[in-house]
């Protein structure tokens, strides 16, 4: 590496906006730009699940030192619940566990169901997280058909409309705290209608 290129890395300082696509992780949509952008020290700032797409905020260089301040900002997503099925990781790309036949279910029921969600509860890390437990990631052990004890945390739900429904799926956008698994939230509502859910 040449000096111009080192004296090019110290100066990249901000932080980037990236659209991330579907089927990559965070980690590796952050050594991308590292790589295209040639830096020595970037970090994002919470990870999106391979399948989620979105904003995904990267800090560059003395930016890092912010990064704090998103990890703990409050998220909004959207997303799909996919009644009927219950997967090992929650979401479709895991596979099935169970189904269960769906039942009729109207805007109102729907709205009643989803506002009983609102407000501080306590959830428990799903074991396909980045989470980790004595210095291993969870999904990691998961992946070994390993399934340790989790500590629930408070998260907070703040917003939650429903966007669409159907007779198999919902649609809802939320406004949650920092460190809210969406998964967990489909899972549980599967159950409250006791049909299953996942992502």
């Amino acid at each position: 590496m040449t000096s111009q290129q080192r004296i090019k890395q110290q100066q990249c300082a901000g932080v980037l906006l990236l659209d991330k696509p579907g089927e990559i992780t965070s980690n590796r949509a952050l050594s991308r730009v590292k790589s295209l952008l040639n830096l020595r020290k970037a970090g994002h700032t919470g990870n999106l699940d391979p399948i989620a797409t979105g904003l995904l905020p990267i800090c560059l260089g003395e930016a890092t030192k912010v990064a704090s301040f998103f990890l703990g900002a409050e998220k909004r997503y959207q997303c799909r619940i996919q009644l009927g099925a219950t997967t090992d990781t929650g979401d479709r790309e895991g596979r099935v566990i169970e189904r269960f036949p769906v039942p009729e279910l109207n805007s109102s029921e729907i709205k009643k169901i989803l506002r009983s969600f609102l407000g501080e509860q306590q959830q428990i890390p799903p074991m396909y997280s980045a989470v980790k437990v004595n210095g291993k990631p969870l999904y990691k052990l998961a992946r070994q058909g390993k399934e340790v004890e989790r500590e629930p945390r408070s998260v907070t739900i703040y917003e939650i409309e429903l966007l669409d429904f159907d007779s198999s799926s919902i649609d809802i956008e939320l406004r949650c705290s920092s460190g809210f698994y969406v998964r967990v939230l489909a899972e549980q509502l599967g159950k409250y209608i006791k049909c299953g859910g996942h992502v």
